[in-house]
This record gives structure tokens, C-alpha cells and sequence, in this order.
């Protein structure tokens, strides 16, 4: 049994997160010289990713949801 469910869009930001403190960790250590602006786009674009993938998460579980409440799928409207 899950203690939590998993969220992807948590998952990636952090995943860009962690990427961004090791290219400063890099550039700090003297492994490679990192000019300053190019965090910017890591993060920012890891975080726009986190979003796209946590608005896909949630529709998705969202339609399985309606799908478990309403097995056979929705019903016609009869006129009278």
C-alpha cells in the first residue's frame, strides 16, 4: 500500500533543481567555468515543465476518476 501518491510535477522540479546546484557546485569546485545567466533558463524551464507535467497528471487522474464513478460511460438525454 502507497503511503502517498506520486506527483511527476514535484519529481521533475526537483530533478532541474538539483541540476541547477550542480552546475554551480561545478563552477564553484573549478570543474568548468558556468556564466552566471545560465541558471536562468534551467530553472525557469524545469519549472515550466514541472507545470505542463503536473496539469497532465492531474487530468489524467481526473478522467480516471470519472471512469471509475461511471463504469458504463455517460448516458444519452432522452427528450420527451
Amino acid at each position: 500500500m502507497l503511503r502517498h501518491e506520486l506527483q511527476p510535477g514535484k519529481l521533475v522540479a526537483g530533478f532541474f533543481l538539483i541540476l541547477a546546484g550542480v552546475i554551480y557546485a561545478g563552477d564553484a569546485g573549478g570543474a568548468w567555468e558556468t556564466p552566471w545567466f545560465v541558471i536562468i533558463p534551467v530553472v525557469v524551464g524545469g519549472l515550466c515543465l514541472a507545470g505542463a507535467v503536473g496539469v497532465l497528471t492531474r487530468s489524467i487522474r481526473r478522467r480516471r476518476a470519472v471512469a471509475r464513478t461511471n463504469p458504463a460511460g455517460p448516458q444519452p438525454v432522452e427528450s420527451r
